[in-house]
């Protein structure tokens, strides 16, 4: 049965699913756009790394809480009968982890082919990236003030409705989905999408030649559906439009 939405599917949102979803839009990505990429650029994937500890916001998004199961009156202890006397017996009590994980977030990297410079990033935002606070939100953040601060373009997919969206002031017109991109030394691009439109397609950026969807929707097997590619010069591509219809605000 094909999926009823024609963009994004809200069910691959879900905290036991979206790992999987994330890793492969990002594969997705790179596969519609390496053919329209060759033969001067290249896509290839890169980690961006932190540390989540257990004073992390963002912590409960991205590692299972560990939950103290409540215990009997005797505090943790439970007895039996020696000879007609009660004999305490130890019970294990669960405690928190007490090691600090490296959490490994998958980028896309558009670089030229014989020099290796870097020409535009693409990143799918996670869960712990819309956390106020959050370890993965402030490394997010880092990365992108980084990369605004050179001339290397920026790409960044939203497909979460939940947490607090990337750019917050000025307020942007609230949306389910949202897309953004930054050309080096422009000012960015906003694309609101809403849960029942498609996601649009994203012109290709500044020094590559390539146009893709932003994002794979997904079918009705919960699988992401293929990225599409196709080449076009951007010395003459126009600037991308919005979607038809604006979303709701609500």
């Amino acid at each position: 049965m094909p999926s009823p939405f024609p963009g994004m599917d809200p069910y691959l949102e879900a905290p036991d699913l979206w790992p999987d979803v994330h890793h492969r839009v990002i594969s997705e990505i790179q596969a519609s756009l390496s053919p329209a990429l060759r033969p001067a650029y290249f896509a290839r994937l890169e980690l961006r790394v932190y540390i989540s500890d257990q004073d992390d916001p963002g912590r409960e998004v991205i590692i299972p809480d560990v939950r103290i199961e409540e215990t009997n009156k005797n505090g943790g202890k439970r007895t039996r009968k020696s000879n007609g006397a009660s004999l305490a017996i130890a019970e294990p009590i669960v405690i928190p982890h007490l090691i600090d994980d490296e959490i490994k977030e998958a980028r896309l990297e558009i670089r030229r082919r014989d020099s290796g410079a870097l020409v535009t990033i693409i990143e799918v935002m996670s869960p712990a990236n819309k956390v106020r606070g959050a370890r993965g939100r402030v490394s997010f953040m880092e990365k992108r003030e980084e990369t605004l601060a050179s001339q290397v373009n920026w790409v960044e997919i939203d497909l979460l409705r939940a947490g607090m969206p990337s750019v917050t002031r000025p307020p942007l017109q609230p949306c389910d989905y949202r897309v953004l991109v930054y050309r080096a030394g422009q000012r960015g691009k906003y694309w609101p999408i809403d849960l029942r439109q498609p996601l649009p397609p994203i012109k290709g950026w500044r020094r590559t030649c390539a146009s893709a969807s932003c994002a794979g929707g997904a079918t009705g097997s919960r699988r992401a559906r293929r990225l599409s590619a196709r080449p076009s010069p951007l010395t003459s591509a126009p600037h991308p439009e919005r979607p038809g219809s604006p979303c709701p605000r609500r």
